[in-house]
């Protein structure tokens, strides 16, 4: 009697990481991504590892790339290399935060217009369009003007509720210089995570529409599942692939337009800085100064290069197309 081989079955998802693993761009630009995030994450939180970002010294202005400065310094004689890192970090954030916000509210929009159907789905479609029609730019300042108190008051309460009562001021400074770019950043955060869903939300909703016709779908239905566990235990679990892969090309688009809002004095306020603000600083000095548009260039491009492959190779990877490669 013959041995039978016994094959081991693969799923999807399995499927899925070994594709990816063959793209040699998708993880080169994970790596890329992942020494960006480590820079400007980790090392700004080390005490002593950066110069200060802010702390202007106008004897070394103006200076090139050095042992001392690795990126150089500006016209005030702040270091280029911290700022850059910090600043990547305001980027990062906003990056990051905004998405998560924008596919959160897309996923759950979509996702019920796309189940439910009927009037109820040309309602809420309809309401996507006009949102669509909004002047951006316009909103993004009249929040920024309408919010600009309550900021304030927000970084007040953190800084307040991260320190004890009666903090050195140095420690509060610290603190602060932490947590107010990020909070100045609410009014962007709103404007960009309430107005960037709508792509994802008419995305989630063909996909919501076309597993709902599937039979796992009928037979959860015969044994009585609710609504609510259908579409969010069974269905969507199956719309993964595109949410994914379009959260990976988002993220770039967001860091894009934050750079474009500071560039335009709408994002990040001085003196903190962010990648737009510092490309926008370098752009006016590159003739002089080409150090101050080259290294923020540098990270901002490379972080949207990697962000695009990753996206691409998450594409191919969870393509169930791609499965017979």
């Amino acid at each position: 009697m013959s041995d039978v081989t016994v094959e081991k079955s693969s799923s999807l998802w399995k499927d899925a990481v070994h594709r990816l693993q063959r793209n040699r761009a998708a993880i080169v630009s994970l790596i890329a991504l992942a020494i960006i995030i480590f820079a400007c994450i980790v090392l700004p939180a080390i005490p002593g590892f950066l110069q200060d970002p802010n702390a202007q010294n106008l004897p070394n202005k103006n200076i090139g790339p050095s042992a001392s400065h690795w990126f150089g310094t500006d016209h005030l004689g702040r270091d280029i290399f911290s700022r850059v890192l910090t600043g990547g970090r305001i980027s990062i954030a906003v990056g990051l935060i905004t998405t998560l916000v924008s596919v959160t509210i897309g996923v759950c929009w979509g996702a019920i217009s796309g189940y439910v159907g009927g009037k109820t789905d040309s309602v809420m479609m309809r309401i996507v369009d006009i949102l669509f029609a909004l002047p951006f730019l316009i909103i993004v300042i009249l929040l920024g003007k309408t919010l600009e108190p309550i900021t304030a008051s927000l970084t007040n309460f953190i800084v307040d509720s991260l320190n004890k009562t009666g903090a050195a001021t140095e420690t509060l400074n610290k603190t602060r210089a932490w947590v107010e770019p990020i909070t100045t950043l609410v009014p962007l955060f709103i404007a960009i995570g309430t107005l960037s869903w709508l792509t994802v939300s008419r995305i989630v909703r063909a996909q919501v529409q076309s597993v709902a016709k599937q039979e796992f779908v009928e037979a959860a239905r015969s044994l009585g599942l609710g609504h609510c566990r259908i579409l969010f235990r069974h269905i969507l679990p199956n719309t993964l692939g595109p949410i994914i892969v379009y959260t990976t090309l988002t993220i770039p688009s967001v860091m894009l337009l934050e750079a474009t809002l500071s560039f335009l004095g709408l994002g990040v306020k001085p003196p903190y800085s962010s990648w737009g603000i510092l490309i926008d600083e370098g752009a006016n000095r590159m003739i002089s100064n080409g150090w101050l548009l080259f290294f923020p260039t540098l990270f901002f491009s490379t972080t949207l290069f990697a962000l695009n492959f990753l996206g691409d190779g998450l594409r191919d990877a969870l393509d169930p197309k791609s499965a017979k490669d």
